[in-house]
């Protein structure tokens, strides 16, 4: 990106699975601010975590009580990539992206479906392993395009598999 200063990022929080996980989603990797909180979209204006209460009906406020819910609904959550180049948190601006090793999830649990939060993911994660995800929009607050009721019945999908 034009004028913009290049970090090398290498990806710190760990997979939220567990022998019990059904469903991987899998997003690019943490924000500056998910980093900042060591939480999985931990930016107040992304829209993940209202998304999946709202399908299942359930809230959660702290990292652990999220954690909690993402294994008691079978989900497993993680990002497609280990390390990269990146501006801030553009994912359009990504480079030199390295995969994280899936088979740690996969080799551990019954994995049905695996989605991605934004086409990012997606295309990264064909690019990584040959194998398509379900793409579903990305939760990101910058994404206005997409109304809250359109993401809760995209994501909705989820439970298919569950």
């Amino acid at each position: 990106m034009k004028g913009k200063t290049y970090e090398k990022i290498h990806h710190i929080l760990p997979p939220i699975y567990d022998e019990n996980s059904r469903v991987l989603i899998l997003g690019s990797l943490p924000s500056p601010k998910s980093r900042e909180v060591m939480m999985y979209y931990g930016n107040k204006s992304n829209r993940f975590w209202k998304t999946l209460f709202a399908i299942f009906g359930e809230s959660a406020e702290t990292n652990e009580q999220k954690k909690e819910f993402l294994l008691r609904r079978h989900i497993a959550l993680w990002d497609v990539i280990e390390s990269c180049d990146i501006v801030g948190a553009s994912d359009t601006s990504i480079k030199n992206a390295v995969p994280n090793d899936f088979s740690l999830i996969t080799s551990a649990a019954d994995i049905r479906a695996v989605f991605t939060t934004g086409k990012t993911a997606a295309g990264l994660y064909e690019k990584f392993t040959g194998k398509k995800s379900i793409c579903l929009p990305s939760p990101s607050g910058a994404n206005c395009a997409v109304p809250f009721s359109a993401l809760v019945e995209q994501y909705r999908k989820i439970t298919e598999f569950l």
